[in-house]
């Protein structure tokens, strides 16, 4: 039955048939860009966790104080919030490709700027690293939703799979390769500047071509309005930020609590790099089997059903039985992160609403993920012990299911009025 048609009983017009999504690209072009977006996404972490292995190699001799080097940290994660809105309109103003490519030449900048022997140098490296990370995160979801829209779930899994993989690299080796290399820390985190540089390589034929610029130009350039009083776009967000503050706040702080339940320095670091090589795994299942087997609120539940027993093991036996909370740990944060990118591409209807729906979700969510090290800190300094902190990341894991729940629910976004 056609649009015009009418229906045999009422004599009305019947609905018209919702439009097929746009099949997007196939074949040889759909495994390059593939390719791009996993080189993109690598490249979105290792510069700045690469601070953590020295962090005590920069204060001995920058000289700067504790709170000074962990602004290191909390730094880049206000750039993910606060410059996320600006990057759906860099979308439409250069077209994506264009944009993702200036957040490659961007992080390749801000790790030159730490080659010179300068505090304020290594700062302002660090904004600029940031700057380039928080456009990238907002406008990688709303390429996947254009680009692969039937195979989403795929997608995001590897993008996310590439964010913990990044991680994890930079957390082991940046150390042994200063150690093998006998460069000074200024160096050994310029190096990561060579990722992101094969990345901007890789990624400059896609912004050259005619069938990426006529994607970019098919793309409407008005922005969509009225998402911030939509509950839906709330959910998603909330569900954002509360495993990014769980995440941020547990690597912050969990090589300290196995540090003062008697493990070594190294052996506790080594967790966390354990935790995030887990976590790979875990962003690679999790939006591959949503629709699958598991529902996908079923499966935000049981990602955060894994993190309460690892934060409960902590609590009770911390370095006795470490690889088995870092085990469930990564698992957990790994699956919450995924769903959370899944969520931004599954909830909007095209690449458009995808981008400012992204854009909203990590401004709040990731100034949300800000303040959690600093506040866990701060009840750890108040109660004396990490038992009141965990008991905190426990209790937030209640409103982080809930919102997992109400943002898995198969709708869109309302498609509001465009200015």
């Amino acid at each position: 039955m056609t649009p015009h048609q009418t229906t045999a009983r009422t004599g009305t017009p019947a609905p018209a048939a919702p439009p097929a999504p746009p099949p997007g690209v196939t074949g040889r072009r759909a495994l390059y860009l593939g390719i791009g977006v996993i080189l993109l996404a690598l490249n979105l972490r290792p510069a700045l966790v690469a601070v953590s292995p020295l962090a005590g190699t920069i204060r001995s001799e920058s000289g700067m104080s504790a709170a000074a080097t962990s602004l290191l940290t909390a730094l880049p994660l206000l750039c993910f919030g606060l410059l996320a809105p600006v990057a759906p309109r860099l979308g439409r103003r250069f077209g994506t490709e264009r944009s993702l490519l200036g957040t490659m030449a961007l992080i390749c900048a801000g790790t030159g700027l730490r080659l010179l022997d300068s505090v304020a140098a290594l700062f302002a490296g660090t904004v600029v690293i940031g700057a380039g990370i928080a456009v990238a995160n907002v406008l990688l979801p709303g390429l996947i939703k254009r680009d692969f829209p039937s195979r989403a779930g795929l997608m995001t899994g590897l993008y996310s799979m590439s964010l913990f993989g990044g991680a994890a690299l930079a957390a082991g080796i940046t150390v042994p390769v200063q150690q093998a290399t006998g460069l000074d820390w200024q160096a050994t985190l310029a190096c990561w500047g060579s990722l992101a540089a094969i990345a901007l390589l890789v990624w400059l034929p896609r912004v050259r071509s005619r069938t990426g610029a006529a994607a970019t130009a098919r793309q409407p350039a008005r922005p969509v309005r009225g998402l911030w009083r939509d509950p839906l776009a709330w959910q998603v967000t909330g569900y954002m930020g509360l495993q990014s503050l769980s995440y941020y706040a547990a690597a912050a702080w969990l090589p300290t609590m196995l540090e003062d339940a008697g493990m070594s320095a190294g052996d506790a670091g080594w967790m966390l790099s354990y935790s995030s090589l887990l976590g790979i795994a875990g962003s690679f299942l999790a939006p591959v089997v949503v629709g699958r087997r598991l529902r996908a609120g079923v499966l935000a539940a049981l990602g955060a059903v894994l993190c309460a027993t690892a934060f409960a093991g902590m609590l009770a036996a911390p370095a006795g039985g470490a690889y088995v909370w870092m085990t469930l740990l990564g698992l957990g944060q790994g699956a919450a992160i995924s769903l959370a990118l899944l969520f931004i591409v599954q909830r909007a209807p095209d690449a458009r609403h995808t981008a400012q729906l992204s854009s909203m979700a990590q401004c709040s969510g990731y100034i949300l993920a800000a303040t959690g090290p600093a506040v866990l800190g701060a009840v750890h300094d108040a109660s004396g012990s990490w038992t009141v902190p965990l008991a905190v990341l426990l209790a937030l894991l209640l409103p982080q299911i809930a919102a997992g729940w109400g943002a898995a629910r198969p709708r869109c976004v309302r498609a509001s009025r465009s200015a």
